[in-house]
């Protein structure tokens, strides 16, 4: 029997990296880990931790294709993170200029809950605890 214990990584290709970096790095405040540069692959890789627990492979890549990152488009729907406040998570991306939808609320479990899209346009949803 498969005995999956937790997510061990998320890796993200970006299209800009220095960009990319900055959002995840600054405005969702992730510690940086390490950062490497794999000049075989003209690549950096940047992993960033996410409260103690998972981590975020962010990668570059000469041009890489595009892929549709609509909420439902098939493939990964979106990345979500878990806030104490979404409020004061709301404030905190909107005082970097980075445009999100207005607060919903979750009808199954009554939690609230926004979108907001990466410097690529992946979703991204916080989640109120």
């Amino acid at each position: 029997m498969l005995k999956l214990s937790r997510v061990h990584h998320i890796a993200i290709i970006c299209s800009d990296y220095e960009r990319s970096k900055h959002f995840y790095s600054v405005v969702l405040d992730l510690k940086i880990v390490r950062e490497v540069y794999r000049e075989e692959r003209r690549s950096y890789k940047l992993d960033l931790e996410v409260g103690n627990q998972y981590q975020i492979e962010l990668f570059s890549f000469p041009d890489p294709p595009a892929r549709p990152s609509l909420p439902e488009a098939t493939g990964l729907r979106h990345l979500a993170f878990e806030v104490d406040d979404i409020d004061e998570a709301v404030s905190a991306i909107k005082s970097s200029n980075i445009l999100i939808e207005p607060v919903r609320v979750d009808e199954f479990t009554g939690k609230r809950f926004t979108f907001f899209a990466d410097p690529d346009g992946l979703p991204i949803e916080l989640y109120e605890k």
